[in-house]
């Protein structure tokens, strides 16, 4: 004789999929899931660490797995990461890591802006008015005199010889102070 599931009208009204226990695959993804933010947090630098909502004995086992150098004591080692993992706010350090990544996306997309913006008003005069538009209260002969210095200097850089260094003192100067208007 074989077991009947029971058919869904005779469940009783209230009753959710979610009220069921999650499947042993699901477990298993979760824990690997762990097993693999774990295995994130040991490559993060005892700075950034300290930074994360963890409990002493989580951060201890990381600190632990990041001085181990033989394979299968790290092995181990990661797994009891893992392991202790699952009491740990899993969705709080995964922010704070997400943070982490794109915030430095953020800071070199800003960092090419400030390249192209450079680059631009070294070749064009219209670039500075527009700069100025935006930033009313720069220096204006500062910046004047940086984008005539840059621009000597890119012009005795255009004659060097094949394997002369080129200077980017001014380029970086000038770099430097978009920077700090930005």
């Amino acid at each position: 004789m074989h077991a009947e599931f029971p058919h869904e009208s005779d469940l009783p009204d209230d009753f959710e999929d979610d009220d069921r226990p999650p499947s042993k695959s699901q477990v298993k993804r979760d824990m690997h899931a762990l097993l693999d933010l774990g295995k994130e947090l040991i490559d993060l630098s005892p700075e950034r660490l300290k930074q994360l909502p963890l409990a002493e004995r989580l951060y201890e086992a990381i600190r632990q797995a990041q001085r181990i150098t033989s394979h299968g004591g790290r092995r181990r080692q990661v797994h009891f990461v893992g392991k202790l993992m699952r009491n740990a706010p899993a969705e709080e350090i995964r922010a704070q890591l997400d943070v982490w990544k794109n915030g430095s996306r953020e800071a070199t997309a800003a960092m090419h802006r400030l390249e192209a913006l450079r680059d631009r008003l070294l070749v064009d005069d219209d670039a500075l008015t527009e700069l100025l538009q935006d930033h009313p209260g720069a220096d204006v002969q500062h910046l004047r005199a940086l984008i005539r210095a840059a621009r000597r200097e890119a012009q005795a850089n255009a004659g060097l010889q094949q394997g002369q260094d080129p200077q980017r003192k001014q380029y970086r100067a000038l770099f430097q102070a978009l920077k700090d208007l930005a």
